[in-house]
């Protein structure tokens, strides 16, 4: 799918996200019990948004502080344009503490998320992240605590025409 394109959703669409979302181990024979609809419809529905991409996947949600990785911590980066952003992706995501790298706008040119054990780590990750020679320099922040965590079910029910507080 691309990016760009404007997926549409509806509310048995939102209602179905949201049972997911809330439930993510539950089956199609039981969404389509509580949904109310047949689960020929429920499987459709959920083949239909996973090849529009709106669902990417069906795995667990993992908690980097629960599994020993308690900093948080945004670091924004310059790349040398000589080099471009393909050897920095390639180094970064062979980089396990590295959960996410985005391109952006202003003066740096990627911001990504990383964790590690402790501030004493998060040096080692930074390290590891500057090494690469394409990486002129690094602007680190470190999360103090998480007040939002990351969320859809608040756009699924917008982008459906629901208000976020409905259920």
């Amino acid at each position: 799918m691309n990016a760009g394109q404007d997926v549409q959703l509806d509310e048995l669409d939102a209602r179905l996200l949201t049972l997911l979302a809330e439930e993510p181990r539950i089956g199609v024979l039981e969404c389509s019990r509580r949904l109310g609809v047949a689960r020929g419809t429920v499987q459709a529905r959920l083949d239909k948004l996973v090849d529009r991409g709106v669902i990417g996947g069906f795995g667990p949600d993992i908690s980097p502080a629960a599994i020993g990785f308690g900093v948080t911590s945004f670091v924004t980066l310059e790349i040398s344009q000589r080099h471009g952003h393909d050897p920095v992706t390639a180094h970064l995501a062979a980089i396990p503490e590295v959960l996410e790298a985005h391109t952006i706008t202003g003066s740096s040119d990627l911001l990504c998320r990383i964790v590690a054990r402790s501030n004493t780590d998060l040096q080692r990750v930074i390290d590891q992240i500057v090494a690469c020679e394409g990486i002129r320099r690094a602007s680190t922040i470190i999360a103090l605590a998480e007040q939002i965590p990351y969320r859809t079910l608040p756009l699924v029910r917008s982008a459906a025409g629901r208000r976020p507080g409905l259920s």
